[in-house]
């Protein structure tokens, strides 16, 4: 594993997100001693001159106790109360463990739109590159007390990821209380250790189960598909437990190592790709499907046959074959209340008909991402 070795030792910039499950006692709530040990390391990386981005989880589980629950709730609304109390909790004892070291951390909380939506991408860069730059670690975590679907069917390695292409990061490290990918369920005692994922074809008839711990709502299914994200925007992923956090770093021969592409793509394309959800379809004729996929077109008017759903301009819909099949997704230029009237016409007929503002296409090729 000499190359892996070399790209993880030789990280400067380094995302590190770490799970409800590594954070919590077995009753499900902080375990102090957990923050204090994972605060550990990240000193000794950043006194060897690494940046580091601490992407967080526990919120939920924090706010636990203090409201009077021994276990988590299923509820959101209580979830969303559980995190709104925890959040400053957490960050509170990751203040006072790193403030140990002479370390200063700082609260980013973000939903994965905030790295695609232009204005609110540009701030959260500026503000984590400037925390940085001042010498402190960011503390960043989903905004669980407001976001919905997040809590309930996500998880923070995926923010993670996004947060590891927003600050054109090194190498993103995902702890959890699992050692590696396996093959095959690693309780069972049949499975064997994935060292290395170069590309989806490694992965062909993995077991990676369903959802992770009674205290956390990830799982290998949401590390992998994280995974996936940062090798698509060139960053280096390693998957491992939290309790080999130093010897991970260190590049020692365990966890899995995701070999990133050669070419970054962008954190507009991939929330588009892996954390979009999208507000309706466009049905296209097999003429649009090539155009779109083969020779990597924007969609027009004349190539779709249909709409469904309900959506704006600049919502994220999904493109689909004949079959229903979803070859694409892509932002699109017009409302769904609009688009019936424009199906099967030329952008010059349309130009003509109803003025230059409906020249546009309906997809451009560069809002557009290949499934």
């Amino acid at each position: 594993m000499t190359m892996p070795r070399a790209a993880v030792t030789g990280a400067r910039r380094i995302v590190v997100k770490i799970g409800s499950s590594s954070l919590t006692s077995p009753d499900g709530h902080l375990a102090g001693t957990r923050v204090d040990a994972l605060a550990e390391v990240v000193w000794s990386l950043r006194a060897a001159g690494k940046e580091i981005v601490l992407v967080s989880s526990g919120a939920i589980s924090a706010g636990l106790r203090p409201l009077g629950f021994e276990t988590r709730p299923r509820d959101l609304a209580t979830l969303q109360a559980a995190a709104s109390v925890g959040q400053g909790l957490l960050v509170h004892r990751y203040a006072e463990a790193f403030g140990r070291h002479g370390v200063t951390v700082g609260q980013v909380l973000l939903s994965a739109e905030d790295v695609v939506r232009r204005a609110h991408y540009l701030n959260a860069k500026q503000t984590l590159d400037r925390l940085l730059a001042l010498g402190a670690v960011p503390i960043v975590n989903e905004n669980d007390a407001v976001a919905t679907a997040e809590i309930k069917f996500g998880d923070n390695d995926r923010l993670a990821a996004l947060v590891a292409n927003l600050v054109v990061a090194d190498l993103l490290v995902l702890l959890s209380d699992v050692d590696a990918l396996y093959d095959a369920d690693p309780r069972s005692g049949a499975g064997n250790r994935i060292a290395e994922v170069r590309s989806g074809e490694d992965l062909a008839g993995v077991q990676l189960g369903a959802a992770g711990s009674a205290y956390g709502s990830g799982g290998m299914v949401s590390k992998v598909d994280a995974a996936r994200i940062a090798m698509a925007s060139g960053v280096a992923t390693v998957v491992g437990a939290a309790a080999d956090a130093a010897a991970l770093l260190a590049g020692a021969d365990i966890g899995t190592f995701f070999h990133p592409a050669a070419v970054r793509t962008g954190a507009r394309l991939l929330w588009l790709m892996h954390a979009a959800t999208t507000s309706g379809r466009l049905c296209l004729d097999p003429g649009a499907v090539r155009a779109v996929v083969e020779r990597r077109m924007s969609l027009l008017p004349a190539g779709v046959t249909g709409v469904e759903g309900s959506f704006g301009a600049g919502d994220p819909v999904d493109l689909v074959d004949p079959n229903g099949v979803a070859v694409a997704r892509g932002f699109v230029n017009y409302g769904s209340d609009e688009l019936p009237a424009l199906l099967g016409r030329s952008t010059r007929e349309l130009s003509a008909a109803l003025g230059a503002a409906y020249e546009r296409e309906v997809v451009h090729r560069d809002d557009l991402a290949l499934l």
